[in-house]
């Protein structure tokens, strides 16, 4: 007869953790409901699932597991017998709690404006409040080109005296895979000024990771240029948007005829009223938008210009890297900032990669190198954000 107390002590006992790593799902593309999945587990056997790279789900050790089975397409009664054999728990209940997770986790996928504690009882992920093994994102700066000469003066050309070889970005994106950082935003500069951008996001798609692009977008005036890049595995994009230019309106057009999430950023310049633009692009199929005032003084017009977003509802997107310009959103928030903090977030939620590799906290936070990715180690980089 097996001794009460060991019994009771192997029943309480913590179990050993799954494998720390990231583990990616991506639904074929056949199927009608499309997303993405990114379970990253951290070494104590709790983690992060990420869904479609904008929902962030903090789960305890038997989540984790649940989520890693759904992940894996184990078949549920396997589900049932591992589970409730590891924490010695009867079946029954194991069978109606992993339903119960999946029905939650799907029903996120499908409906993504449900607040996950609200609406379904999970625990979720609040921004930037637990320490976490890596960032959910990295803004990788291709390059600081940039489209025509009235932006060149406003581009920090002079930080960089190379550009990363696409061999190099490549190893910089599997530091990112295998440390379980889900998400490259490219950005510069104008990142389609590099020939190999459809390239990398090909690559990137290849390891997994989720890609989005911020742009000035007139490349993407070019039908096959744009087919490329969607075909390669361009998940999203941030359209630097002048609405005072026709030709800009006909590209928005084309580019929300296709099948990928699209934020259009707008910044709001003193005596211009974005109120009729916004109600346009509503009406065009714009569901996301990204808003920066121009001027320091324009915070009352920022907030009106929120809150319109809401009556149209549109999405609004706030922790996105924005385009160098004479007033830089960054360098703004950064002088509102007595004490000149980073902004929130940063060197937390995401890392900006300069296109020699430099790692700063976030985008315009120079005096804060943390690194160099091609010949720093990650965790020390990581350490010392």
């Amino acid at each position: 007869m097996p001794n009460l107390i060991e019994t009771i002590k192997d029943l309480f006992a913590q179990k050993e953790p799954l494998p720390a790593g990231m583990y990616t799902y991506q639904t074929p593309p056949e199927a009608e409901q499309q997303y993405r999945l990114h379970l990253r587990i951290e070494k104590d056997g709790h983690g992060l699932l990420v869904i479609n790279a904008s929902t962030v789900l903090h789960l305890n050790q038997t989540a984790v597991e649940y989520a890693y089975h759904f992940i894996e397409h184990t078949d549920t009664d396997a589900v049932v017998e591992a589970v409730s054999k590891r924490y010695k728990v009867d079946k029954e209940y194991i069978r109606q709690d992993y339903q119960t997770f999946l029905d939650r986790i799907l029903t996120l996928i499908e409906t993504p404006d449900l607040d996950p504690v609200t609406y379904l009882d999970i625990e979720r992920q609040e921004p930037y409040t637990e320490e976490i093994s890596a960032p959910y994102r990295l803004d990788c700066a291709l390059t600081y080109q940039v489209p025509d000469e009235s932006h060149r003066e406003h581009a920090p050309i002079d930080r960089v005296s190379r550009e990363l070889t696409t061999e190099e970005w490549v190893s910089i994106f599997q530091t990112a895979f295998d440390h379980g950082i889900p998400h490259l935003l490219f950005t510069g500069g104008e990142p389609t000024l590099r020939e190999d951008l459809p390239d990398l996001i090909l690559k990137a798609e290849e390891l997994g990771l989720v890609t989005g692009l911020l742009t000035y977008g007139l490349k993407l005036d070019n039908d096959a240029y744009r087919s490329m890049l969607l075909m390669n595995g361009l998940d999203h994009l941030v359209i630097v948007f002048d609405p005072d230019n026709p030709t800009e309106w006909d590209i928005l057009e084309k580019v929300l005829a296709e099948d990928i999430h699209t934020t259009v950023h707008l910044t709001l310049r003193k005596g211009v009223d974005l109120h009729p633009h916004m109600h346009c692009m509503a009406e065009m199929g714009v569901h996301a938008i990204s808003l920066s005032e121009a001027e320091l003084d324009l915070t009352a017009e920022l907030q009106d210009l929120r809150d319109f977003a809401a009556v149209l509802q549109l999405e609004l997107v706030w922790d996105m890297p924005v385009p160098y310009s004479e007033n830089n959103p960054v360098s703004l928030e950064l002088e509102k900032a007595a004490d000149q903090h980073a902004p929130e977030g940063a060197g937390k939620a995401w890392l900006y990669v300069e296109p020699d590799g430099d790692v700063l906290p976030a985008q315009g936070l120079y005096d804060q190198v943390l690194g160099n990715l091609l010949v720093d180690p990650w965790e020390a980089i990581w350490e010392n954000r």
